[in-house]
């Protein structure tokens, strides 16, 4: 299954922004990204890894990259030097809270092998791995994703990939309703070419009554729908973390790139995110346009680099792709079961609420754009 067969918030007719998406609306979009995930679904877990491949050889040819942290209440691993070196030199892996040392263990495992594929001894690697908490749907304690997982995911990468409650989305929650991974892409239009920028997004996070679709505050009406079902998992309130991975191909620096993956945030508050005191809210973004070689051995570089007053289209494309990532990972989800028989459902149960804004109110227009 694709990232478009699953379900989007756009066959569902809305249409967050006005930036165009690329062919895929997704991630992917941008050339040479490609995602892979493994999934566990069974009485027991609900839970997974996605791997996010930026390259064919990251390590050799590292990526330009950033990061931003917009509530840190979180475990991710490898963001203090994306920060400080602005580099990014393995895939990007997903998972949850507990597994987060066992797949930066595996990362280091798999960079290990490329390096004496190509004749050389691993010294020194780091590692990047997100997290969000999938404990309400998952036996976390099990610790059921490694090395073999890790694998699985990479060697399924591709540009076609699942979501919804797929990889490391099979157990998350978003606004109380069953979350997931989202993805979502924009393209940009300049006088020296085109250009992508596309988003993932892990998605655990948010308070159902503080949910909004393109504008329409429907949390609410669902909340009180939500009261008579049988069996629905508690309320989280706004914490459990929202991992956002931007790529682009954009041709910026470290400290641009820095600018423009804080505009993601404008997209999670536009669905009714305020990044709550439990929430790990960080985003992690790279773009392929350079190729900075693990040995380089010249003084000075030379980089193409963004137009400083030129960006607004990149953080409107951070902030739009954010967003409907998030959205896609609401409407791609399904309603789930956890370990305990507790159900967290999604939010395709409550569509026909979505028209209106309410069970009994016609007082919302027909979806549309921002």
């Amino acid at each position: 299954m694709d990232a478009m067969s699953a379900g989007t918030i756009r066959q569902w007719g809305f249409r967050p922004g006005f930036l165009e998406p690329g062919a895929r609306n997704s991630i992917t979009d941008v050339p040479g990204v490609k995602v892979g995930n493994w999934t566990l679904r069974d009485e027991k877990h609900n839970t997974g890894v996605t791997m996010i491949v930026p390259r064919e050889d990251v390590y050799e040819h590292k990526c330009t990259a950033a990061a931003w942290v917009l509530n840190g209440y979180g475990k991710s691993a490898g963001i203090v030097q994306i920060q400080e070196l602005g580099q990014l030199e393995t895939p990007i892996a997903l998972t949850n809270t507990l597994n987060v040392g066992l797949v930066s263990d595996a990362l280091v495992e798999y960079t290990a092998q490329q390096c004496r594929r190509h004749g050389y001894e691993l010294r020194s690697v780091n590692p990047v791995v997100g997290e969000c908490n999938d404990a309400g749907l998952n036996t976390i304690t099990e610790r059921v994703a490694g090395y073999e997982q890790v694998m699985k995911a990479l060697n399924g990468a591709s540009e076609e990939f699942e979501s919804g409650c797929a990889g490391a989305g099979a157990g998350m929650t978003c606004h109380d309703l069953k979350g997931g991974i989202g993805s979502a892409s924009r393209r940009i239009r300049t006088d020296d070419g085109d250009f992508t920028l596309g988003v993932l997004a892990l998605c655990n996070h948010g308070e159902l009554r503080e949910l909004s679709i393109c504008g329409r505050h429907v949390g609410p009406a669902i909340e009180e729908r939500l009261r008579n079902l049988p069996k629905k998992a508690p309320k989280e309130g706004d914490e459990g973390s929202c991992i956002l991975v931007l790529a682009c191909d954009l041709p910026l620096s470290s400290r641009q790139l820095g600018r423009v993956v804080k505009r993601c945030g404008v997209g999670l508050a536009r669905c009714g995110s305020f990044w709550g005191h439990g929430s790990g809210d960080i985003v992690i973004g790279f773009t392929t346009a350079h190729d900075i070689r693990r040995e380089e051995e010249r003084t000075v570089l030379v980089q193409k680099i963004w137009n400083e007053d030129r960006l607004n289209d990149a953080f409107a494309a951070a902030a739009e792709c954010s967003e409907e990532a998030v959205l896609n990972a609401l409407s791609a989800a399904e309603t789930t079961i956890g370990p305990d028989g507790r159900i967290r459902y999604a939010l395709r149960e409550f569509r026909e609420l979505l028209s209106h804004g309410d069970a009994d109110s016609d007082s919302f227009p027909e979806p549309q754009g921002r």
